[in-house]
């Protein structure tokens, strides 16, 4: 099952500052402020947030549904985020991030419900059916517009994917993919990454996802192929015959972007949220489960310019 590249960007975790300024309904910030995020470690905020509110527990009065809270997933859902497309396991990257997040606000398995909303619906404008969605959105100025951010949880690098043998495999600088044929999602950050950082000579090729991108890299409609890392790391080792990770984009560069829950526009539950997630970073548990279930792939090499 290939892992759906969901507009992600950036650098590893072991390569990225996190931005520990809320992302919540504040002005929305150009796009170009996440690309001079400066390098370094994931970093726990220098504050714990404190004890959680009594309005963003059950009974609060601030979730769509009294005493419950409701989390949007995308249907399917892909693994190494949520496995086996269930995130009420709490297995899976996103939706253990989901489960800890309920937790830390109080609410139990049994008062969190999981609804399917796809992933450009949850980021239209209007009143939402959830209380955040969890989905690999990357925290863009433009979307901001339309919904609210939490504080982000995580960030990880656009990646290149090639076949073994082919001159794309050998490529070791952002320069050497020029000339060739890029392929990625097109309505993803991969597909922005892939013409912002690449500046190839030909415009890469869009596809409806990048299970689309990865069975025209194997059939030789393109010579290479533009995904966030995990997902470039599954589709070579897993869907590929001879797949190849090429490398990893340098952080930061013309994308570098954070990860965050979507919410309603001016919510009264993003301040629950942000403070949910600053909660977990303190205790350093965000950090923990991105080692349990995302690798690092410090070995994969960054293509420099």
């Amino acid at each position: 099952m290939l892992i759906p590249s969901r507009r992600l960007a950036a650098a590893p975790l072991a390569a990225l500052a996190l931005v520990a300024a809320s992302c919540g309904s504040s002005a929305p910030e150009p796009e170009e402020e996440f690309a001079q995020t400066p390098q370094g470690s994931l970093r726990l905020p220098r504050e714990d947030a404190g004890g959680i509110p009594a309005r963003c527990g059950p009974g609060g009065g601030r979730t769509v549904a009294a005493e419950a809270l409701t989390i949007a997933v995308d249907d399917p859902a892909f693994p190494p985020w949520i496995i086996d497309n269930d995130p009420a396991s709490g297995q899976g990257f996103e939706a253990a991030i989901a489960r800890a997040v309920a937790d830390t606000l109080g609410y139990s398995p049994a008062a969190t419900e999981f609804v399917r909303v796809p992933f450009d619906e949850a980021l239209e404008p209007g009143p939402k059916t959830f209380d955040f969605a969890i989905n690999q959105f990357s925290i863009m100025g433009e979307r901001r517009e339309n919904v609210d951010f939490s504080e982000p949880y995580y960030a990880v690098a656009q990646a290149v994917v090639a076949i073994e043998g082919t001159p794309a495999a050998d490529a070791s600088t952002l320069d050497d993919l020029q000339d060739l044929t890029i392929g990625a999602d097109a309505g993803s950050t991969s597909m922005y990454s892939a013409t912002h950082s690449i500046e190839p000579d030909t415009k890469p090729v869009g596809y409806p996802s990048v299970a689309d991108a990865a069975t025209a890299l194997a059939a030789g409609e393109i010579e290479t192929l533009v995904a966030d890392l995990p997902t470039a790391v599954r589709i070579a080792n897993d869907q590929l015959a001879d797949g190849v990770v090429v490398g990893r984009f340098p952080a930061p560069n013309e994308v570098t972007e954070f990860l965050g829950l979507v919410l309603e526009k001016d919510s009264d539950f993003t301040e629950c949220a942000s403070l949910a997630l600053r909660k977990l970073h303190h205790a350093g548990e965000l950090e923990e489960l991105a080692h349990v279930w995302l690798t690092d792939h410090e070995d994969v090499p960054v293509l420099g310019k």
